[in-house]
């Protein structure tokens, strides 16, 4: 019996995933040279870390804003998979504690990504999207955490998320030299003394 050729589906299907896997490696070569320390890699640089020819990253990304949309996106992912949910029914101390710990680990996580986007992010309409995501995270997370202590104060939840962002992490690692854990305390410090500061 004669052999018989590749249904159209199986070879559409094949370069479906093919293409999948060249566009996923563009991104990943995207985000590991910024996470190496490569805060402004080039289209050239990106092609030779994920082994594929600058023809095949533009093939997949019509221009740098498409790849830093992609990228963005990983980003938001691996913090996700980083984050670990706290019991909301902890005692108060015990929830900052384990929200500042947590912060501090997932700032550190993300500080080569967030130094690389505040390169561009003026001019990248894709970059202060994903800016605008992590606030929202945090916003979120921070409103059901400390809800009993929030209330429906909104100026309260604003100052929490300010001082939890990475422009605030970045001053005390970075313009006052601090390590981690000395950022960590100063974060604790000042969530503490938001949460229980009296209000009338």
């Amino acid at each position: 019996m004669p052999a018989t050729s590749p249904r159209p589906t199986q070879r559409i299907d094949g370069r479906t995933a093919r293409s999948e896997r060249t566009r996923n490696a563009i991104v990943e070569a995207h985000v590991a040279l910024i996470v190496s320390g490569d805060l402004r890699p080039t289209a050239d640089r990106i092609a030779k870390q994920a082994g594929v020819s600058l023809r095949a990253l533009w093939s997949h990304f019509a221009d740098m804003e498409a790849l830093f949309a992609a990228s963005g996106e990983r980003i938001l992912e691996q913090r996700d998979e980083a984050h670990e949910p706290i019991p909301t029914d902890l005692p108060l101390k015990a929830r900052i504690d384990a929200y500042c710990h947590q912060r501090a680990r997932l700032l550190e996580q993300v500080a080569p990504a967030a130094k690389a986007s505040s390169l561009k992010e003026p001019f990248s309409p894709a970059l202060q999207s994903y800016r605008r995501s992590h606030t929202d995270r945090v916003y979120d997370e921070l409103k059901e955490l400390f809800a009993r202590e929030i209330g429906d104060d909104e100026t309260l939840l604003a100052a929490l998320t300010a001082v939890s962002m990475w422009p605030t992490w970045g001053t005390l690692r970075d313009a006052m030299g601090m390590d981690t854990e000395a950022a960590r305390e100063v974060l604790t410090c000042t969530i503490t003394a938001l949460l229980t500061a009296p209000r009338g």
